[in-house]
């Protein structure tokens, strides 16, 4: 007989600890998930959208702003019984039909709070204001317009719609800085029985919206339309299919113009192919060509491989790789050439010669220590990196035209942070386009990143007179501007398709600072399949000058030669 009583206790016992186990599960575990599904339902949330923060240039011109749209809404238990008035109210706003069904449910509902239109005009708001009808009220309401149309689209990007609908940034810094720019939104909150009707003596509370903060930004907006005017004459007569110019203020690493063309209006995004959504200054790979002999060459200058008066042993005419002959662009040769001459005559076996100096590790580690094979940080969403290949799985042809710029893919802004390091005594300077966010309370500065050590000055102040000796005495002497020491080098690429390259297609580009002794900006140029000539010398070469005496006078740089 005890044995039974100790069963039943030991039972009973155990059926207390499950019972509690399980209110404690309830009550603690799962109680911020139970409170949410109650509230779901006996209570009701409107959402009132927050003013969208603004992106302004570097002297505070708005790039990106919102026009004056408004949301309407109406209290329905405080509208007048007056039908006419209410009538006329319906036919003013876009969607009658939707907002009378709106106002029609919200009255029979016993709701105290209802959006009846969203996005209303200034005009439209007067008129409303006008019928002096009780119990409508408005909200200032994000609506997008960006100012400068297509030229500065690839770097604003656009506010489309996410998969829910709501209003989310997409690339550039409306992607990048979304959460900042976005705000807070509003909330109604009332509390509703288990019809859906508002609980007269529950409880409601209204939270007003929150702006977003306020984007300054490095951009100058005289230089963005100076390189965008440029750029778009430079593509009608070299007859290029797209071109990009970016310049950068060479101490801070930041972003003083970004162009890119053909282009596309973020007012009316859906217009046009994504395709063109991404900005190809950042996202796009391309073979640098003989701009990036510069990298090479500095590299061997810093590792003490070569110096300036080296000779070139193997200058006399093509080399072999791995089975495959590597000539000058124009079959020409300079038997004994210094280093001064292999960039002035951007010899392509000469760099051969460097790079084997170098050794294919090492070289590979400055090419890293440039930035390449990485992203370089930008604030902008989208930004992408060809990879580099692990060190072992580089063969002696791969290694050898890397080092004057083919067979190895980099983006633009890369090509222009490793040159504006060569102009920056050896420094890199991460690039950033942001330099203040606003808020209602606060005002934060973005400071220039720490810049990183990749080359000695004195390998740096090398590389840099031998750029301004090739601007000198090379082809493009003829177009650079007169007075002034300009480095600079000038890039052919041909274009990659399906395993081989396009004779015909290239990438024309060029890349420089000036003064050269003491920087004020760093640019690239590039420009695709020009048809008037393949050659960088000839068609981004002179673009590049054409926008850089536009750059001396607006600076007040004066000539010093």
């Amino acid at each position: 007989m005890n044995w039974r009583i100790r069963v039943l206790q030991l039972i009973f016992i155990s059926w207390t600890f499950l019972i509690l186990g399980r209110l404690g599960y309830w009550q603690i575990v799962k109680a911020a998930d139970l409170k949410s599904a109650a509230v779901k339902q006996y209570g009701a949330l409107s959402v009132i959208p927050a003013l969208r923060g603004e992106i302004k240039s570097s002297d505070g011109f708005p790039l990106v702003t919102n026009s004056d749209a408004y949301l309407l809404y109406a209290e329905p238990g405080k509208l007048p019984d007056n039908k006419r008035d209410l009538d006329k109210l319906i036919s003013l706003l876009p969607a009658s039909d939707s907002a009378k069904k709106i106002l029609t449910e919200a009255r029979d509902n016993g709701q105290l709070w209802v959006i009846l239109s969203h996005r209303l005009s200034p005009d439209l708001r007067r008129s409303v204001e006008l019928l002096k009808i009780t119990g409508l009220g408005f909200e200032t309401e994000p609506n997008r317009i960006y100012p400068e149309g297509t030229a500065s689209a690839y770097f604003t990007g656009f506010v489309g719609k996410d998969t829910s609908g709501q209003p989310r940034g997409y690339f550039g810094l409306e992607g990048y800085y979304d959460r900042i720019l976005t705000g807070e939104p509003g909330r109604l909150i009332q509390e509703r029985d288990v019809f859906n009707k508002p609980i007269l003596i529950g409880g409601s509370a209204q939270i007003p919206p929150r702006p977003g903060k306020t984007l300054t930004t490095s951009i100058d907006r005289t230089l963005q339309f100076l390189a965008t005017r440029k750029l778009s004459a430079a593509l009608e007569k070299y007859q290029a299919v797209s071109g990009t110019v970016s310049v950068m203020d060479t101490r801070t690493g930041r972003i003083l113009a970004m162009v890119a063309i053909p282009g596309y209006d973020p007012s009316s995004y859906q217009e046009y192919s994504d395709s063109l959504y991404k900005n190809p200054v950042i996202s796009e790979g391309y073979e640098p060509g003989s701009t990036f002999k510069v990298v090479v060459m500095s590299a061997a200058l810093d590792a003490g491989t070569v110096k300036p008066d080296t000779v070139c042993s193997i200058c006399t005419g093509p080399v072999e790789l791995s089975g495959k002959w590597v000539k000058s662009y124009n079959d020409k040769y300079y038997p004994n050439s210094n280093m001064w001459d292999v960039i002035l005559h951007s010899d392509n076996v000469g760099m051969v010669f460097v790079g084997r100096t170098l050794g294919r590790n090492r070289l590979l580690e400055y090419i890293r220590k440039f930035g390449f094979g990485v992203k370089t940080g930008i604030d902008l969403q989208e930004e992408d990196t060809p990879l580099i290949r692990p060190n072992d799985e580089w063969r002696d042809i791969d290694w050898g035209t890397t080092c004057f710029g083919q067979g190895i893919a980099v983006t633009r802004l890369q090509m222009l942070t490793a040159v504006n390091a060569i102009a920056n005594s050896g420094l890199l300077m991460p690039p950033r386009i942001v330099t203040r966010i606003d808020s209602q309370n606060s005002v934060k500065a973005v400071e220039p990143q720490h810049p990183v050590r990749i080359i000695s000055p004195k390998a740096a102040s090398q590389m840099t007179q031998m750029m301004v000796n090739g601007v000198e005495r090379g082809e493009v002497r003829y177009y650079k501007n007169k007075g002034y020491k300009i480095a600079g080098k000038t890039g052919t690429a041909q274009v990659p398709i399906e395993g081989h390259y396009d004779e015909e297609k290239t990438i024309a580009s060029f890349v420089g600072f000036a003064p050269a002794q003491d920087p004020r900006f760093t640019m690239l140029v590039t420009l695709k399949e020009p048809k008037t000539s393949p050659w960088g010398s000839t068609t981004a070469a002179p673009l590049w000058f054409d926008i850089a005496s536009d750059l001396f006078r607006y600076y007040r740089i004066p000539p010093e030669l």
